[in-house]
């Protein structure tokens, strides 16, 4: 028997959070860059002709792109201040990693699947461009590094 869809019904992609350290960082419209690429290495064995050896070599982990609208909340710029500026400063110059999550949520709210990040800390953010001869949606996009991550069914 073939397995049903996690949950019941497909999960939709539009419903997921991401969490630092247990903590709700927000809804995101959008996040790119959940993957990874192992490298690999060629051996070509002297009298095989049919086929060149591989064997697996580093695990690269691209940085994770999350894209949403503006919210009420303040724990975005509280988790990045820990990695830059006067937060920064203030830890002796040491970046505190965190552990961050991922988390699709089903059609009620319930958590179905989540990837848990390790070392995860901000590199970028922009925020929206503001001008009276736009009217899209106000954007802000986060940048975050991490040292790969796992997936768990909930």
């Amino acid at each position: 028997m073939p397995e049903e869809p996690l949950g019941g019904d497909l999960p939709v992609a539009a419903n997921f959070v991401f969490e630092v350290d247990g903590v709700e960082i927000g809804a995101f419209k959008e996040i790119t860059g959940l993957q990874m690429t192992v490298s690999t290495h060629e051996y070509v064995e002297g009298g095989q002709n049919q086929y060149v050896q591989q064997f697996p070599g580093v695990i690269r982990w691209p940085h994770l792109v999350f894209k949403r609208g503006l919210v009420n909340s303040d724990a975005l710029f509280t988790w990045v201040g820990k990695s830059s500026g006067e937060g920064f400063a203030g830890n002796q110059n040491k970046l505190t990693r965190s552990t961050g999550a991922v988390t699709v949520l089903g059609n009620n709210g319930e958590r179905l699947r989540s990837w848990e990040f390790e070392g995860v800390f901000a590199v970028s953010w922009s925020g929206p461009t503001l001008s009276a001869d736009i009217a899209d949606s106000l954007t802000e996009t986060l940048e975050v590094a991490h040292n790969g991550f796992r997936a768990k069914t909930l």
